[in-house]
Parts: C-alpha cells; structure tokens; sequence
C-alpha cells in the first residue's frame, strides 16, 4: 500500500514538472476510520469512513500555492496539476516561499517505530459492540446514573510524500480509542458528570473496557456536591491528563512564526531562565508507539530530538523553513510530536502531602491564555486538598496570572505521566496562585 502511495506522490510530481513548475511536493495520503457511538444501552451510532487524497504544494516562478483533490483520474489529475502551475504563476511572488532544502533530509533516523497494529484491522463489528456494552454496564452499575455515553474510534493513516528535490518517505500508523463519560444526578436538579478515555496504537496496550468505565464513574462520584470554590493565594496541583493541555498553552506561541509576527511571549527568552528548574520539556519524535511519532515532519525535515526548555532554560522554538527565512532563524520543525515532561520522584500521594492545603485541578473548563502577553484566565474544575488529602469537589472557580509567572512557580512533578496523549505530562505543583470564585 505504501509503495503504491509512493507512485501517486511521485507521478504527481512528474505531471507538475512537466507543466512548468520549478519545484514541487507532493502528498498522496488513505485512511479509514471508524466510530461506534453508544447511549444509555443502545447503539446510537455508525460511521465507517475511507479517504484517500492527494495535495501538492507547487513553486514556479518566485510564487508558491497548494492545491488538493480526491479524485486520482488519471486524465483529470493531470488537468488538476497543470490548472495548479497556471494559478500559482499568476500569484504574487515571496521570495521566502521555497521548497525545503534537501540537507534538512539528510540523518533521517531507521529505526522501526512500531506505529502499525495489524489487528486494528481485523476489529469486526461485533468486538467494537462489546466494548460498547461492557463500558455502559460498569459506568452505569450506580442508581445515580442519569445518562452514559460511550465511544468506540479505530482506524488507520498512510501517507507518502515526494519532491522535486529528491526526498521520499511513507507514514502508516493505527489507532483505539474508547471510553465513556457519566452524568449523575445531584442535589435537587444539579447533576454532576465527568468521563475518562483511553487510546493508542496496540489495542493490546489498553486497559479493558470495564476497567476504563469504572474510571469515568469513579471521577464522576468524585463531582457529587461540588461547590464554588474559594477566592485565595494558594498551591495549584494540575493531575497529569489537565497538565498536558496547560503544558499546551504554555507551549503553543513557541513558534518561529509567532516570534516573528510579534505574537509570542517566547521571543528573546532562547537561552535564558525563564522558567522554574523543574520544568525540563523535550519533543520527541522518535518514541516507539508514541502517538505523535514520526520519522520526518511534514516538510520533509529529518526527525530529531529537540530540547524545549531545559531545566527552566528555553532552548528551541518550532521553526518552520518559510518563518526561519523570514525571520533569519535556523528551521527545526514546524509542528510538534511528543512533547515529553520531566518527571520528578513524588507520586500523586506525595505531591498532595507536600501541598498541605490548596487546589487540586482536575479539568478545565475554558478560559484563555494570550499568547503575545501570557496573561491567561482558566475556567476549572477539581477537589480542594486539605490536610494533605482530597477533599471536597469544587467548581465555578478562575485561576489567573500569567504563565511566565506560573511556570516559574513550578515546584514540584511528580512520577504519574498521563499516557493518553501526545503531550507525556506527570502531575505539576506550583505555588502562590490566583484562585477567584466565592
């Protein structure tokens, strides 16, 4: 399969040479994904959809545009690329736009990354309605339990790339996600509710169903008579899975193109103690099974480890080739993979005696975070931690400041990654932080 993607991608390059481009990348791409959805004891939904693409980025006379279509007619192909150069030509130049230079290529790592579960395929109906089923009995074994919703999500991605400049390269990947999310009744007509999911690339590697749908009524319980939470200065304790996605907003302006643009508080920190010395974060493209990894980014630039911050000192932003021109900065990569954090010696258990009394959050409920300033404001939703211990659900609370701040308040990680993602965050503890609500 891979290798006839490598034909389309190659062939496509061929047909924009031979209408005038100068350069060209092309990306032929297939998948399949498949969704089961299933509420309150019955099958609600089906999808089982299949993809196939192909986009090419064209470079003819100083101009650049992209282009991509799903019909792979040979006759009509052709027309689609030759249409392609003619538009591009008649575009503005920029000078900036220029096909990724084949260097960057070079020292692509071999090694197998284990991405492809062949029994992702062979998941037949009826396995995925056992899933279903076994998560809706064990999230609904409590007489609370107004509604549960359940998920079923596999499938499978390949891709292959080609350029005018010689580079060739193929992705296949599959993945399994499944989970539930409960809501219970509460006091009166308030009702409380929370869910837990669990995905990846084994099926094999996953907890089983029911184990999954004791966690998402396990964390539901957990919200039964949540009240707003208090105005106060305090210690935050973000669990691992709501720690990656703070992780994320940290992270999301650190890119050559917002450095460029103004728009990120990361420009002039590279090399500087910005933040806490606990805070170490590395991407890492190159882990077996993880569910960002990959061999080579999508302009073709070679995978590499890249340390982001280092013991609180930022070291790389993501750096793409047309803002590193832009803005005179050497490329790394222009998107993420596994962003993986430093992990300290605590467990949760420990993390919680060592804050005594504060916050422990446990998801987020919007909120915003400025990526030119780093001022933020977070909706919540978690426990208050008294006396070393989890206590009493909380909601309809902010947390404020600014994440340069916070980061630098970093005290303590513990050693609970979260698994269940591509940002690979333990639970994070930081000090004096801005709590409004009551």
């Amino acid at each position: 399969m891979s290798a006839d993607l490598e034909t389309r991608a190659v062939h496509a390059v061929d047909l924009a040479k031979a209408a005038g481009a100068n350069d060209v990348w092309a990306t032929a791409s297939q998948g399949r994904d498949v969704e089961f959805g299933y509420r309150d004891g019955a099958l609600e939904k089906v999808k089982d959809a299949t993809s196939r693409s192909l986009a090419v980025q064209i470079y003819a006379d100083g101009r650049y545009s992209s282009h991509q279509t799903t019909d792979l007619n040979p006759d009509r192909l052709r027309s689609f690329i030759a249409e392609a150069v003619a538009i591009t030509r008649a575009l503005e130049p920029d000078e900036y736009r220029q096909i990724t230079p084949a260097e960057l290529f070079d020292g692509r790592a071999d090694e197998d990354l284990d991405l492809v579960d062949a029994s992702v395929a062979k998941i037949d109906r009826q396995r995925r309605l056992d899933w279903c089923q076994a998560l809706d009995e064990a999230a609904t074994v409590d007489e609370r339990v107004i509604s549960a919703t359940a998920g079923v999500y596999d499938g499978s991605q390949r891709s292959a790339s080609a350029s005018s400049n010689g580079f060739l390269g193929a992705k296949e990947s599959t993945y399994c996600w499944y989970g539930t999310s409960v809501t219970l009744r509460d006091q009166g007509e308030r009702r409380a509710s929370d869910g837990y999911y669990v995905g990846g690339v084994y099926v094999d590697s996953l907890p089983a169903a029911h184990d999954v749908a004791a966690k998402a009524l396990e964390r539901s319980l957990a919200r039964l008579g949540s009240e707003k939470g208090p105005t106060a200065k305090t210690a935050m304790l973000v669990d691992s899975r709501a720690a990656a996605s703070l992780i994320g907003r940290l992270l999301r302006p650190a890119t050559g193109r917002a450095a460029h643009l103004g728009q990120s508080f990361w420009a002039g920190l590279i090399d500087k103690q910005a933040f806490s010395e606990k805070l170490t974060i590395v991407d890492n493209p190159l882990i077996p099974r993880g569910l960002g990894s990959r061999h080579f980014d999508s302009e073709g630039i070679a995978s590499r480890q890249l340390p982001v911050v280092e013991n609180g000192v930022a070291r790389n932003l993501y750096v793409d080739t047309y803002h590193g021109r832009k803005a005179n900065m050497a490329p790394t990569t222009g998107s993420a993979s596994n962003r993986v954090v430093g992990v300290g010696e605590h467990s949760l258990a420990e993390l919680l005696q060592e804050v005594g009394d504060g916050v422990y959050v446990t998801s987020w409920l919007g909120g915003n975070a400025d990526g030119t300033t780093g001022d933020y404001s977070l909706g919540l939703s978690g426990h208050l931690i008294e006396n070393g211990e989890i206590g009493r659900p909380v909601g309809e609370m902010n947390v404020t400041g600014n994440l340069l701040d916070l980061f630098s308040r970093l005290e303590l990680t513990g050693n609970d990654v979260y698994p269940y993602s591509t940002t690979l965050s333990p639970s994070l503890l930081f000090s004096d932080v801005d709590f409004s609500g009551a």
